[in-house]
């Protein structure tokens, strides 16, 4: 993670603004960590043979995993917001997860307003694709952050 990233308002926020996050690489371990720490033990994610016999022919990486990692890349990110609040997120699964893909994140600012509920805060969307190595997107979706508006900017 770059320390010397100044970590953004609101205010800062631009519409269109992307970012690219560092690689992240999907190992054996890591999924088992995955389903140790969810208690999600489907066989498709921890049973190599059992995997074989399945669409995808091998193990492939739970689907809320790339959530999470996408979500942990961007706080990695050039780009890094004021902590907030997470509001929600639209996401979709579109590709398998496989052990020794390597990710990365990209997202864009596709929206900005003021919060109408919370004076001194603003409401941004980030655009989000989950990319493996291949540059295919796995997962896509969007987040929706309240995010603190600079002190004296309203």
């Amino acid at each position: 993670m770059n320390a010397k990233v100044e970590e953004k308002y609101w205010d800062d926020a631009v519409d269109g603004e992307e970012c690219t996050s560092p690689e992240y690489v999907v190992t054996e371990a890591r999924i088992n960590a995955y389903a140790e720490l969810t208690g999600d033990f489907t066989p498709v994610h921890i049973d190599e043979e059992y995997a074989k016999t399945t669409p995808f022919g091998t193990r492939v990486a739970h689907g809320l995993f790339g959530l999470s990692i996408a979500d942990g890349l961007k706080t990695q990110s050039d780009m890094r917001f004021i902590p907030g609040m997470s509001l929600g997120w639209t996401w979709d699964f579109r590709l398998p997860i496989k052990i020794n893909d390597t990710l990365r994140v990209r997202f864009k600012v596709t929206n900005r307003r003021l919060s109408k509920s919370k004076p001194g805060w603003g409401i941004i969307v980030l655009a989000s694709e989950l990319i493996n190595q291949f540059d295919e997107v796995v997962q896509v979706g969007e987040h929706r952050l309240m995010i603190p508006r600079r002190p004296g900017q309203f």
